[in-house]
């Protein structure tokens, strides 16, 4: 009777604990893609994402409308598949950003502002962290060009645990920002040369 006793109070805990496991696995999940936001509010930690800075061979109203066309009333088709608008209000929308995880994605919800042609800001309203702002500034640059500026900041709840699980997001976070940079670049230079006036350097000699 006492073994059988044992056995069944054996059996208990590992039920129990694989439920644990299996729930833990399931929170992580659904962290990772953005379904499930932890924000428990204390033991808060903030870090710094960005900033990281380049250089665009475009003026900045082209710069900032590339940036911007997520955003726009008639977004590129390629753009569609990557951002929804939710909700639009003047100078400001609502917007979920799809990123591609392994063989699923990460959707997070931010409220984009933007304000033509110097600057747009995100706040996170639904992801995988509790806190995140972030901006692009865009300054005029010599020689007719853009300087383009990602800098915000990451929070995160439950102290160290927290911060350990805020360093991973954020690393993958700043990765998918520079190659939205790099994206942003190649589009308005595209744009920039598209837009020059013919070379005027083969006048015929008389």
């Amino acid at each position: 009777m006492t073994v059988m006793r044992g056995a069944r109070n054996a059996w208990r805990w590992i039920v129990v604990g694989s439920t644990v496991v299996l729930g833990t696995r399931t929170m992580i999940g659904a962290l990772i893609r953005g379904r499930m936001t932890l924000d428990l509010g204390i033991g808060r930690s903030i870090r710094a994402l960005g900033p990281i800075t380049i250089d665009v061979a475009a003026p900045r109203d082209i710069v900032f409308d590339v940036a911007a066309a997520p955003y726009g009333p008639r977004p590129p088709a390629e753009l569609r598949r990557h951002v929804e608008v939710l909700q639009r209000s003047p100078g400001m929308v609502l917007a979920a950003h799809r990123t591609p995880v392994g063989h699923d994605e990460a959707v997070t919800v931010e409220a984009v502002v933007l304000e033509r042609p110097s600057r747009i800001g995100f706040r996170l309203v639904r992801g995988p962290v509790p806190h995140v702002v972030e901006e692009f500034r865009f300054e005029d640059a010599d020689g007719g060009g853009t300087e383009l500026t990602y800098h915000g900041e990451l929070g995160t709840d439950l102290w160290a645990l927290g911060r350990a699980w805020g360093n991973r997001v954020a690393a993958v976070w700043e990765e998918t920002v520079r190659r939205s940079l790099d994206q942003i670049r190649d589009a308005a230079e595209r744009r920039a040369r598209s837009k020059a006036p013919p070379n005027a350097g083969a006048a015929t000699g008389g």
